[in-house]
């Protein structure tokens, strides 16, 4: 069993990209709602909230995201531990939040559930 590790909101301002170009992100995370956090790793981003969606952008470590809903999925092992919590990002694409800094163990407080189809 993986320990639960507390996490620390992301606090960025100004404009992040990431090394694919794919995203330009800007704004301050919050603990207490979506909105913009830290992956400080390199994170696969997928179709849905499970490792046999496909991947459709692989992130570089340090990249800010910015998540719009999160959701149940398959249950995974990351850096912060061990969830089957998935957070859909701003693109449509989801990621383990086992993988981002939110300062939650669970579910982010405030932070709507996604609804409707996962892909």
């Amino acid at each position: 069993m993986v320990s639960a590790k507390i996490r620390r909101s992301a606090a960025w301002g100004g404009v992040v990209a990431t090394m694919t170009g794919a995203w330009v992100l800007g704004g301050a995370g919050t603990a207490n709602a979506a909105g913009f956090y830290t992956a400080n790793v390199q994170v696969n981003v997928r179709t849905g909230p499970s490792t046999s969606y496909r991947i459709i952008q692989v992130l570089p470590a340090r990249s800010v995201v910015n998540i719009v809903c999160q959701t149940e999925g398959e249950r995974v092992t990351g850096t912060y531990g061990t969830s089957a919590i998935w957070d859909k990002l701003s693109n449509n694409g989801f990621v383990s939040d086992t993988n981002v800094n939110t300062g939650s163990d669970g579910y982010i407080p405030g932070s709507p559930r996604c609804s409707g189809s996962a892909s």
